[in-house]
């Protein structure tokens, strides 16, 4: 049995469940595995807030009391240590203890390389950074003038599966990226029954994310908020193909996370026929988040721009949950079709018109592409096969 440490934002991403299950499906599935497993993760004192938003004291923050509370929920409890800073202060493992850990660990999987506390990096035999965003992590490091870097760590994974091929126009910046898909613990993810309205089409979004649009190499890359607005009119569309097909009617339905600067946003989303709806009433603990997706009957989303246009091969975490709960997926083409099997319960599309044709085909055979997508999910992303072979890659 090896010692792993498990690394990521989850008290920093408050009330997002979603992103939860990315940083506790590693944590998870690698304890599945047989391993000892502790999750640690770093806060800076200006991103805690209490239950209002406001600014707070770390030990007083909404931060401190949603990480407790997913900890507990998913037994790591004893096993897990959130740091403010550089270790200014350190709730759940104290300073020692954690440590001790470092020292005796086999590996540190630091997702997004989240945690640079060094005292704790250092005594870490092996250090994994994972990239979940590619290609804003390759173009901030390709940029001499950006002060990011990717040193300290032995390994270099992605979920952008085309790096370093001939048509993916993604900087390896010298580096062996080494491609990993995003793990799902399958019993966490079971087939439910099938769901009131196979028709409704859902997703849980972020309009314009974390990250402005990216500049490189002369050239701008998007974000969804981009490629969303060429979708504006496919619940119109998709509605006339359904109809030529024999299929039910489509709902296109987005937990979306909205400024209230992009009003005007919200509003055409509206009047051309989709239904917005608070991600943080729906899916903001881990819990919340696996309910709405498994009350979907499908998923339609598109993709970061920068994703499609660099043709990364990037696939979506929630994607893989929506698979695994049996539910067919409807998403933006960015390159994954080179590693995933499209079509049938997966069905990838580049414009408006193809995902329109896309939704007819799923309903006009719903069972059919349901179990499809389970099928997949179990092949390509299932958390004991996903894991072992990341084992593999760090010479465990």
């Amino acid at each position: 049995m090896s010692i792993i440490i498990v690394s990521g934002a989850l008290a920093n991403k408050l009330h997002n469940g979603g992103e939860a299950w990315v940083r506790l499906s590693w944590a998870t599935g690698l304890r599945r595995l047989g391993h000892d497993v502790y999750f640690v993760e770093q806060i800076a004192a200006k991103t805690c807030v209490d239950k209002s938003g406001a600014p707070a004291a770390f030990e007083q923050s909404a931060n401190l009391a949603y990480f407790r509370g997913v900890m507990g929920r998913f037994g790591f409890a004893g096993r897990s240590a959130l740091l403010l800073g550089n270790g200014e202060a350190c709730e759940g493992m104290d300073w020692p203890r954690l440590l001790d850990v470092a020292a005796s660990a086999d590996v540190l999987v630091n997702i997004s390389g989240h945690l640079s506390v060094e005292p704790v990096m250092r005594r870490v035999a092996r250090r994994a950074y994972v990239d979940i965003d590619p290609g804003f992590t390759q173009f901030w490091h390709a940029d001499p003038a950006g002060g990011f870097r990717l040193d300290g760590h032995d390994f270099y994974f992605t979920i952008g599966e085309n790096i370093g091929s001939a048509d993916c126009s993604i900087p390896t910046g010298g580096i062996r990226w080494l491609s990993v898909r995003q793990p799902v613990v399958l019993d966490d993810w079971p087939v439910t029954a099938a769901p009131p309205d196979p028709a409704r089409f859902t997703t849980v979004a972020s309009w314009r994310g974390p990250f402005g649009p990216m500049q490189f190499g002369g050239r701008s890359y998007g974000l969804k908020v981009h490629e969303f607005r060429k979708c504006l009119a496919l619940p119109a569309i998709a509605a006339s193909r359904c109809a030529a097909a024999g299929a039910p009617a489509p709902r296109f339905e987005i937990a979306l996370d909205i400024h209230p600067g992009d009003a005007k946003d919200r509003a055409a989303l509206r009047d051309n026929g989709w239904h917005v709806t608070d991600p943080r009433a729906l899916a903001a603990d881990p819990d919340q988040f696996r309910r709405f997706v498994q009350g979907s009957g499908a998923e339609f989303s598109v993709a970061q721009g920068i994703y499609v246009d660099t043709h990364s091969g990037w696939f979506s975490d929630r994607t893989a949950r929506y698979l695994a709960s049996g539910r067919p997926a409807l998403v933006q083409e960015t390159g994954f079709s080179r590693h995933l099997p499209s079509g049938t319960g997966l069905v990838a599309f580049s414009s408006p018109e193809e995902a329109a044709n896309g939704a007819a085909r799923v309903l006009a055979d719903y069972d059919h592409h349901a179990r499809a997508a389970r099928t997949i999910a179990a092949e390509f992303f299932d958390s004991d096969r996903v894991l072992a072979r990341f084992l593999r890659d760090v010479g465990m």
